[in-house]
């Protein structure tokens, strides 16, 4: 090869890996779409919203909200999967995510496989909650009572599978408790059921449970996280109030179609980062009775393989069967 040739080829090789670098460091250069599983308007919806207007801040891009609901999330999910891997598609998604291989015979996609974890954004920790007409001021006098009546409560939930039936299902298991379960369609109808005496009690997510806490409708007793929730700080945690090891929340977070390269993975992880960290975002979070989390995509990858594993032992114990 001639001294010029090499030359040429030299400086080929520099424009092309400056090139290169360039488009790397101008991603993204145009708006980004997330796709949420469920409706316009509900907490999912909203927190996706909040965190989604943060980075688009970081991005220099819109991030925009597209609404694709159905299946518990499961369609937002299978078209995310199918998107192409570009950055330009990521999904928000939720703890259906590990719980949907449990609950469905068939899926049309493989959260481990065919999506790859950006970042953990938020958990919505459950409360046990209860009708005043219960005669049970703590957990411990609530269990009691359970005990004392082995299978004439009844307990509400936001549906057949939904997180706020493993809640439940999860607590009475370690109590060996036994209750009848009463499924609505969302957590609200399931909330409201509670508070008019048709139902004894419900672990439902702390947002939608303390207006009717602070209005005497229901009584907390005790919160499913590893922390108090702000929005009801005279509340205990299960630990606090005597059953350590029950946790179980309703958690979210960014993850992208499989095979988004690394970089672009590391930049939307560094943004959503950014909006975790957030005061104003943080506080938005927590009137919503949220908790910020945050995680590495690596993190993420581990947590959800994990919780998927121990998900499908609750539903398993819990007797729910697949669709």
């Amino acid at each position: 090869m001639s001294t010029r040739c090499a030359g040429l080829l030299a400086t080929g090789l520099l424009l092309d890996s400056a090139s290169g670098a360039f488009a790397q460091a101008a991603y993204p250069t145009r708006q980004i779409r997330v796709l949420v599983g469920f409706a316009p308007g509900g907490p999912t919806d909203v927190m996706a919203r909040i965190f989604s207007q943060r980075m688009s801040v970081t991005l220099g891009q819109p991030v925009v909200i597209e609404n694709r609901t159905g299946a518990n999330g499961n369609v937002a999910a299978e078209q995310t999967a199918k998107a192409p891997p570009d950055g330009y598609t990521m999904l928000y998604g939720t703890s259906a995510l590990a719980l949907s291989p449990a609950l469905y015979k068939k899926l049309n996609y493989d959260a481990v496989a065919d999506l790859s974890p950006v970042a953990l954004t938020a958990v919505v920790p459950l409360v046990l909650a209860v009708h005043p007409s219960v005669p049970a001021k703590t957990l411990a006098e609530f269990i009691a009572y359970m005990k004392a009546n082995p299978g004439k409560l009844n307990f509400a939930s936001a549906g057949l599978g939904n997180v706020t039936h493993l809640g439940a299902a999860l607590f009475m298991h370690s109590q060996s408790l036994q209750a009848v379960h009463v499924p609505f369609n969302g957590s609200a109808p399931a909330a409201a059921a509670v508070a008019g005496g048709h139902v004894h009690f419900t672990t439902d997510t702390v947002n939608t449970s303390q207006p009717l806490i602070a209005d005497g409708q229901m009584r907390a007793l005790a919160v499913m996280g590893t922390k108090r929730v702000a929005i009801l700080p005279d509340t205990p945690t299960f630990a606090e109030a005597g059953i350590p090891n029950i946790s179980i929340g309703a958690w979210q977070g960014f993850v992208a179609p499989a095979k988004t390269p690394p970089e672009i993975i590391a930049r939307l992880n560094a943004a959503a980062l950014e909006a975790i960290a957030d005061k104003d975002v943080k506080t938005k979070v927590e009137t919503l009775g949220g908790q910020t989390l945050g995680s590495t995509p690596g993190e993420y990858a581990e947590f959800l393989k994990t919780e998927t594993v121990r998900l499908a032992e609750v539903v398993k114990n819990a007797g729910i069967k697949q669709e």
